[in-house]
Parts: C-alpha cells; structure tokens; sequence
C-alpha cells in the first residue's frame, strides 16, 4: 500500500475523528524523512568535497575556523535550496494536523496531493516558496552544526588524550547541538513565519515582502526575545538529533571502510 491509499478519515464538524492520527503521523514522517535525506545528504557531500578539494586544509592538516565556516554555511545553504520543495511539503503536512486538532476539515490527505495542491497554487515557482529564509535558516545551523563538529572534533584530537571515538564524537556533537540551536532559533522563526503566510496566485506572499520584512515586523511588534521563542524546546529536539546524527554517521563510516569525517 503507497503512502497515499493510508486511509485518513476525518469527519466535518467539530469533532475529530482520533483513528485518522497515526496516519497523518506516518504522512508527516515520511514527508519529514524525505526532506532530511535530501538535506543531510547534499551538505554533508558538499561540505567533505569543499574541506578536502576545494578550500583545503592547511600544511599541517588542519582546516582554519574561516574555512570551516565558509563551507558549513555553503553546504547547508545548498543541501536547504535542493530540499526546500519536500521541506515545504512536510510543512503543509504538519499544519494540516493542527487543522484537524482544531475539528476543521482536511486540504490534502497525502504526500502526493500536498505536492499538487502547491503546484496547482504557485506553479513551479510556488515549490521553492519561502526558499530564501530557508536557505538563510539553513546556512546558519549548518553553520553551528557542520562547523562546530568539526573544529570542535579536531580540538579535541589535537589538545587532548582524546581517541578519534565515540566519546570525542558525543562530546563534538554536544558543542554542535548547542550552537546550531542557538544560531538557528531566530532563523527558523522568521522561516515558519514566512512559509505559512497567505500568498497570491503566483506564489507571492502576502503578509512579507522579504526575509527582511519580516524580521524587521517581529522586532518592531514584539521585540527582539520574540525571535528566540521555542529556543528550548529547539534546543531539545537538536541536542539528541545532533548524537544521534554524528554518533551514528561515524559509526557506519567506520563499518564501511570510510575514514572518520
């Protein structure tokens, strides 16, 4: 059975019918999975080839802050404007699980339809809706993320006793969590903002003008805290996703003959 013949029955009124939950759950994650595949796996490639081939480490092997920071920032950059359509997908998803907590009637009840219905409403363009704050988003917990394991990693193996193993790689990947949560908070804010405005037929939206715009409305209206809102419950979700991650990618690195990243 596709992801799109799960029944989802819901009914149209007030109530809410509890046995549509797991499969808008499964629609969810699955269109979660897929846009995290495609990220993860563009940033990681890019942010290896521009460390080792293209900006490169220095005579005594190792790779200057700059450097890093420069292709963390491109990696995830890239690897966001790739998975910015499923990213977008994933989104319409979640809010439709809201809109059937709140007893509305679903827009769309799959993957497929999510997909259409953007198309139907934005053309090609209406895919990569909101790509700018997302790509910006992306730069900089990629930044926090890509960049911080690795400097952090190389510190430790170069100032410390410390093996090249998994306590260097749970230690690395704390620092990582950490800092990603704390630059991409306001990013992500300003993103889901973004994303979920009202938009015109061709895509535009209606509510903000630009990444710009809209920080500029929020500061103005609710000051600059508001742009670290959910930074905890941010913090979190990225702590353990960021172990999980780099323990278990370091892992089948090793498994599979591929040197430690």
């Amino acid at each position: 059975m596709s992801i799109d013949e799960v029944e989802v029955e819901h009914e149209h009124g007030p109530g809410m019918n509890i046995r549509s939950l797991p499969a808008k759950f499964v629609l969810t994650a699955c269109a979660a999975t897929m846009a995290e595949l495609v990220y993860s796996g563009v940033r990681i490639v890019t942010y290896e080839q521009l460390r080792d081939s293209v900006l490169c480490k220095d005579e005594e092997g190792c790779f200057p802050l700059w450097k890093a920071v420069i292709g963390g920032m491109v990696a995830g950059g890239l690897g966001q404007f790739f998975a910015s359509p499923a990213d977008l997908i994933k989104v319409q998803m979640q809010m439709e699980g809201r809109r059937r907590l709140e007893g509305k009637p679903p827009r769309v009840h799959g993957i497929s339809q999510a997909f259409m219905k953007i198309l139907s409403e934005g053309g090609i363009r209406g895919l990569w809706a909101g790509w700018i704050p997302n790509v910006q988003r992306a730069a900089l917990v990629s930044l926090g993320d890509l960049t911080t394991y690795d400097t952090v990693k190389q510190f430790l193996l170069r100032n410390t006793t410390l093996k090249d193993n998994s306590l260097c790689h749970g230690l690395s990947s704390i620092c990582a969590g950490l800092v990603a949560a704390s630059l991409g908070t306001p990013a992500d804010v300003i993103k889901s903002r973004i994303m979920n405005q009202t938009r015109d037929k061709q895509g535009r939206g209606l509510q903000y003008k630009s990444t710009t715009d809209c920080l500029m409305k929020t500061i103005k209206k609710e000051g600059l805290v508001s742009l670290y809102k959910g930074f905890l419950p941010t913090w979190a979700r990225m702590a353990p996703w960021s172990m999980t991650f780099w323990l278990t990618f370091e892992q089948l690195r090793k498994l599979t003959g591929v040197t430690s990243f």
